[in-house]
């Protein structure tokens, strides 16, 4: 087997799953906050709450497309690229992954064309429950796809049995020990994501003119997003982060850089993984400060990469995507208190920032899904060299295919997923500073 297809063939799935993570989240959010915009618009009668959902659902609109498109080649490199893993986990991906499109179909796609073709067809009330059942079939659907890639992390509920699993308690299956965690992590990352891209927009907005009711309504809206999730960020990943220690040991080390067994535990802030020398170069640690993230044997000693030799994950990376997931967190959190307590006292409206701090917020517009981004890295090239964790190695399940074939597929996904994102930040871009006709008033039906 040659190295080389193992290693293309992983770059293009991660940048794969990588570009469906990103799109998945902004949806799975907007999904969420679109339904407030409807309750706030029927509650108030204020035009703005239903002029903030007109702009923002075209946004939806978009990032759902991209999300559908961005699904078909995932499938088919699960088929092509990882050609045996379907035969060894078929009977539990198979059930989980129909569950998903079957929730999909049903709770979302189902009301999908009422939401954003009907508004002014149906009764507002009928619109809103619309909007109600796509925001909960997003996340229904979300739910079943996390549920197979955390079993795949932390298997539970199936046996390994002449190479197949074999299920054996299905609640342990979808409800294995890391699910929750990485819902958690899925639901704060989709919040920061979709609610700094639109501060950013808005501070976009505020730059070029004066704002209306419906871009002060989703500012607001998304504020109060930012500041609880930015908030909410540090418990989950603590939680999320002891748990990996506990169950992925070599994903932690990896992620910690810690090389050496038994050694003080330090907190690496920043530094160069050398793999081959085993150590960091030019670090900067907190000393005796890392041991909460990292997995303890039972004689009190720290495990350290030492002991993987030959199965390592790719350390410098695993180690640099959580340091920049982490970073981008932090600048978030941040970001949000300072821009909160700024206009707490002024309604929360952008157009009393300083010119200077909104520029600040439009530079923060994509940081939230650069996150994400990052986080999706921690997780799945952590998961390397296995596909399941523990037991099924990515080079069992390698399918048949040549290194130019591979990288052939990489370049093109790779044009392909480039000119996606120039598209959808072209059009965000395009909408932004044309926005929408103001609403004057809220009627029996949406206007």
């Amino acid at each position: 087997m040659d190295i080389s297809t193992l290693s293309l063939a992983r770059a293009q799935f991660v940048a794969s799953l990588s570009f469906l993570a990103l799109f998945l989240a902004v949806s799975l959010a907007l999904a969420w906050v679109l339904l407030f915009f409807k309750i706030r618009a029927r509650w108030s009668g204020h035009g703005g709450w239903t002029a903030a959902y007109r702009f923002w659902v075209r946004i939806f609109a978009l990032a759902f497309v991209l999300t559908l498109a961005a699904s078909v080649p995932v499938l088919i490199q699960i088929g092509s690229l990882w050609a045996g893993l379907m035969d060894k986990i078929g009977n539990v991906a198979g059930p989980l992954l129909g569950y998903g499109i079957l929730s999909a179909f049903i709770l979302k796609s189902c009301f999908l064309g009422v939401m954003l073709f009907g508004q002014r067809r149906v009764s507002d009330g009928a619109h809103t429950l619309a909007v109600l059942m796509v925001a909960v079939g997003q996340l229904v659907a979300v739910f079943w796809v996390l549920a197979l890639q955390s079993w795949m992390q932390t298997p539970d509920g199936a046996l390994l049995v002449d190479g197949r699993y074999q299920v054996y308690d299905w609640a342990a299956v979808v409800l294995n020990p890391s699910v929750g965690w990485r819902m958690a992590m899925v639901a704060v990352g989709a919040a920061l994501a979709a609610s700094f891209l639109m501060m950013g927009v808005t501070a976009l907005q505020a730059l070029r003119r004066p704002l209306g009711d419906g871009e002060r309504s989703a500012f607001k809206t998304a504020l109060v997003v930012a500041t609880l999730a930015s908030v909410m960020q540090l418990p989950v990943a603590t939680g999320a982060g002891q748990l990996v220690a506990k169950l992925q040991p070599a994903k932690a080390a990896a992620a910690a850089g810690f090389w050496e067994s038994g050694a003080e535990p330090q907190l690496v802030l920043f530094g160069w993984p050398d793999a081959r020398n085993h150590t960091n170069l030019a670090d900067v640690t907190l000393r005796n400060a890392g041991g909460m993230w990292l997995h303890r044997k039972p004689d009190g000693t720290y495990l350290g990469l030492d002991k993987y030799s030959g199965m390592l994950p790719p350390v410098a990376l695993t180690f640099w995507s959580l340091r920049v997931a982490a970073g981008l967190g932090l600048l978030m959190l941040a970001v949000a208190w300072v821009t909160f307590l700024w206009t707490f006292r002024r309604g929360l409206d952008p157009s009393t920032l300083p010119r200077w701090w909104q520029r600040v917020v439009c530079g923060m517009m994509f940081s939230g899904g650069i996150a994400v981004v990052a986080g999706w890295w921690v997780s799945i090239i952590g998961l390397q060299p296995f596909a399941v964790n523990g037991t099924i190695t990515q080079s069992e399940v390698l399918g048949s295919v040549s290194s130019s074939t591979v990288l052939y597929g990489l370049i093109g996904y790779g044009v392909l997923y480039a000119l996606l994102l120039a598209a959808f930040a072209g059009m965000l871009f395009h909408a932004a500073r044309y926005g929408v006709v103001p609403v004057r008033k809220l009627g029996g039906g949406t206007p």
